[in-house]
């Protein structure tokens, strides 16, 4: 009997995903609930298993193939001389395992240049972000010779110059302008002709982001490290140029980083259309800001300008905002945004942006089809996400394998196929995050020196920096409904804290999701004041497999926010203590 093998169900909103790799061929024998191809989201890899045991008859579609929820993947014989292999038992006790490195399958190098003799350096980092220089520095502290490319003016990378440092500068000024003006009175703090200085504004910012680069910069000296100028490209094993002079290593490592994501239709000038580079640059509110995209990025910085007077109109093709965030967090979340005034136009695409004298005319309709209408602004923010940074590097030339979507294809220890080279952080798969970056680097590092570099991705930790903050890490519950693991949950409301209470910021709560049977804590979601501060604490329980009771019992200094995760974590087995 024929079986097909069918996509799942990828959480909701999730409607498609990419085929990363068949763990099967035709002619291979398949156990019952053996995993027979791995698929892709920009949130997880799942591995879909057979309903049965057989033999798996055909492929019908190929890696990198793009399919959507339903579509068939496979088709398996059932019962054919399959004998099916055993499959372990899984042991209750352990959270549900995601993929353990953002690995593909490598695949032979197209003749690589052999390895120079003697070379320059022992290790040449491509890219000066979070994770090119903390990998250059810390296999410079394992002994290796170090230089790192960089082509910017400044080391850093996206996320020191224009991104993460930058932005949050504005999200902390642009709170304190919006308290001075709405929240001072009531401590008693009465302050008259409040005015906006954007100048001193961007003036400030400007100088934080100065001060990290040129940390960044004394932390090479420090370590030895060289900054090599320019435009780097890979030219094969042990050989790369920089602005077209031949640089040698034993070892090369791509972080190059990401760009913004552009879309049909909208043209970016940084001055009335940006991406997030132009939208820290402002030198005037805008009166109408139209943000496209409903993510991370585009609700941080629609908040920044939207503090300080912008009218913000967020348009997200999904109905939902920041896709792969729990369910409830989401909701709680998009309830205060639209309190705060942020205009929500969810299921919508933008199919045109007309620049005009007076600003855009963004033509809008919805994602399933339907009347168009318009949207006037005077500045739009593009932010529907970003890509890997992987073109005009030699890659392709050097036989360096990229998968669909321009990302670097490696194995479980950073190694793509052409020997030598190696790439983490934004450029390879896997969420585009600073800090998971910077655990590569460090992974890549001394895995080159000869020990266990590892990075645990169960407990890569997300934040965004909007108030209240969202922080999450591990599984959700839509999730675990998925993979069929039975949890339960703990809550508590930053309403029936002190310390919140006395600071005025009540909005929100802590989730602790753990095993229902182990009680090992799977992931942990928090909307509130502080979020990104104390989800540290879960996550470092998730890394140490520690049980929510573990979390439970740990005293925690009274009144502080931390007492939200305590008792939350008391309330998944019912013994919340002050609600």
């Amino acid at each position: 009997m024929a079986i097909e093998i069918k996509v799942p169900a990828l959480g909701e909103s999730v409607t498609s995903a990419t085929v990363g790799k068949w763990l099967k061929q035709p002619g291979d024998a398949v156990a019952v609930d053996e995993p027979v191809v791995e698929l892709e989201t920009d949130k997880v890899s799942v591995e879909v298993p057979a309903s049965a045991a057989g033999v798996l008859e055909s492929q019908a579609v190929k890696e990198g193939d793009e399919v959507e929820v339903g579509a068939v993947l496979a088709i398996l014989a059932e019962g054919a001389k399959a004998a099916a292999k055993p499959v372990a038992a899984s042991k209750p006790a352990e959270a549900p395992k995601k993929e353990a490195a953002p690995a593909a399958e490598k695949k032979p190098a197209p003749a690589a240049t052999e390895a120079p003799a003697e070379t320059d350096y022992d290790l040449v980092v491509i890219g000066a972000g979070p994770g090119g220089y903390v990998c250059a520095i810390r296999a410079a502290q394992l002994g290796f010779k170090v230089a790192c490319v960089e082509k910017r003016a400044t080391l850093g990378g996206t996320c020191l110059n224009v991104g993460c440092i930058p932005s949050k500068a504005l999200l902390q000024s642009s709170e304190n302008y919006h308290a001075a003006a709405h929240d001072f009175a009531t401590h008693g703090i009465d302050i008259a002709g409040i005015k906006l200085n954007l100048a001193q504004m961007q003036k400030r910012k400007a100088g934080i982001v100065e001060a990290n680069v040129k940390g960044v910069e004394y932390l090479f000296k420090k370590n030895g490290i060289t900054w090599l100028k320019g435009l780097g490209k890979v030219e094969g094993t042990g050989r790369l140029t920089v602005d077209g002079k031949p640089v040698t290593a034993k070892h090369i490592v791509i972080a190059a980083g990401s760009d913004s994501a552009g879309l049909k239709g909208v043209e970016v000038d940084e001055k009335v259309i940006v991406t997030s580079t132009g939208a820290l640059e402002l030198s005037a509110v805008p009166k109408k800001l139209v943000v496209i995209g409903g993510g991370v990025i585009g609700l941080e910085l629609g908040s920044v300008w939207h503090r300080l007077g912008a009218d913000v109109t967020v348009v997200e093709f999904l109905d939902r905002l920041v896709p792969g965030t729990d369910n409830e967090v989401e909701a709680a979340f998009r309830k205060i945004l639209t309190k705060q005034g942020l205009t929500m136009k969810l299921g919508h695409k933008v199919t045109k942006a007309e620049k005009t004298g007076k600003g855009v005319t963004l033509t809008v309709e919805p994602s399933q089809g339907g009347a168009a209408e318009t949207l006037e602004a005077d500045v739009v923010l593009l932010a529907i996400g970003r890509t890997a940074a992987s073109k005009n590097m030699g890659l392709e030339e050097a036989g360096i394998a990229l998968d669909n979507r321009g990302r670097i294809e490696v194995d479980e220890h950073f190694a793509t196929n052409v020997p030598g080279v190696y790439a983490i952080g934004d450029v390879i798969r896997g969420p585009m995050l600073a800090h998971k970056a910077e655990e590569e680097g460090v992974a890549v590092a001394e895995i080159l020196a000869g020990q266990a570099g590892h990075v645990n991705y169960d407990a890569i930790p997300g934040v965004i920096y909007t108030w209240p903050e969202v922080a999450t890490v591990g599984f959700t519950e839509e999730q675990l409904k998925e993979k069929g693991v039975e949890y339960k949950v703990g809550k508590f409301p930053f309403m029936a804290n002190g310390r919140a209470r006395a600071i005025g910021m009540t909005d929100g709560f802590v989730k602790v999701i753990a095993d229902a049977k182990t009680d090992r804590v799977l992931g942990t979601h928090i909307i509130g004041p502080g979020a990104g501060e104390l989800i540290a604490e879960c996550t470092m329980a998730i890394e140490f497999g520690a049980s929510s009771e573990d979390i439970g019992r740990v005293c925690h200094a009274h009144p502080t926010l931390s007492e939200a995760v305590k008792e939350a974590a008391l309330g998944v087995s019912g013994h919340s203590l002050n609600i």
